[in-house]
């Protein structure tokens, strides 16, 4: 029997919604990093971009257990010497919460030129509406990442 190697013409994609409200933040990050890298697929290449669209609302309510907020820090540098800053996750998703899920998410993918294509089908709001309604995206609930209360 032969091997079946997927073509770039085989590729389907669908458009998901994540709704991130009281979701855990890693963990929600963790199944939508599978859904973009296509590992849920039969069809499954780990060098094609085979994942699907996923949307990502809400994203300004998502939680972290323990005193991540406090505690965990996020880095980005300028390129220049002595040009590193820092802040914490609180922070971070006080001014900018869909930059905070897609700084986590993008940690999950591949760090190549197949990782940032992948990243490209990621769309991220803060608030619970989004302009991609004429895809139909189908709405897809992560019961593990519920927070526990």
């Amino acid at each position: 029997m032969r091997t079946h190697s997927t073509k770039a013409s085989e590729i389907e994609r669908t458009w998901y919604v994540v709704d991130a409200e009281g979701l855990t933040l890693g963990r929600m990050a963790t199944e939508v990093a599978r859904l973009l890298r296509g590992k849920h697929k039969t069809t499954f290449s780990p060098h094609l971009d085979t994942g699907d669209h996923v949307i990502i609302v809400n994203a300004d309510k998502v939680v972290l257990t323990s005193n991540k907020a406090e505690a965990k820090m996020v880095y980005r540098h300028s390129g220049y010497p002595g040009g590193i800053k820092s802040t914490t996750y609180a922070k971070l998703l006080d001014e900018k919460p869909a930059e905070a899920v897609r700084r986590t998410v993008r940690g999950m993918l591949p760090k190549n030129r197949l990782g940032r294509q992948m990243l490209r089908k990621l769309k991220v709001y803060a608030g619970p509406d989004h302009p991609h309604a004429a895809q139909q995206p189908e709405p897809i609930e992560f019961a593990a990442a519920r927070a526990r209360s």
